[in-house]
């Protein structure tokens, strides 16, 4: 799968992101070809949650499955201020929070869904084991 990253943020680690969605991918059997992924501003995504899905709130990120009978790209959009504030939330580091709300994107391109109180009971449970796969990290 090739990973294109645009961002103006120093903070994020591309070659780590790169391989958390890379071995994502493969545990997921999403079958990627092409993954285009956004880090930015609070007011960039409220932007495009505005335009693309009449959201008018703030988001940590926006997932667009792009995959049809021609292809099989993905674009992900994450808010690196909203990561920020949900680490200093939920007493997280800033790393932590990032690559859980990366895997939250794939779980999406996979086909879960976080609208209801037991689908998002699901969704952080497979946050979990995959951070605890990828880093052995503690759980929330």
């Amino acid at each position: 799968m090739e990973i294109l990253i645009e961002t103006a943020f120093e903070t994020i680690n591309q070659e780590k992101v790169k391989s958390i969605m890379s071995s994502l991918n493969s545990y997921l059997s999403l079958k990627l070809d092409l993954l285009f992924l956004h880090f930015t501003s609070d007011e960039k995504m409220l932007e495009i949650n505005n335009k693309y899905l009449k959201h008018d709130y703030f988001t940590d990120i926006i997932t667009f499955d792009l995959r049809d009978n021609i292809s099989n790209d993905a674009e992900i959009y994450i808010s690196v201020e909203r990561v920020y504030e949900n680490a200093k939330l939920l007493s997280l580091e800033y790393e932590e929070e990032l690559y859980r709300v990366c895997i939250h994107g794939m779980l999406h391109l996979a086909g879960f869904k976080d609208k209801t109180e037991a689908e998002k009971k699901e969704m952080r449970s497979l946050e979990n084991k995959y951070l605890k796969k990828l880093f052995h990290v503690k759980q929330c």
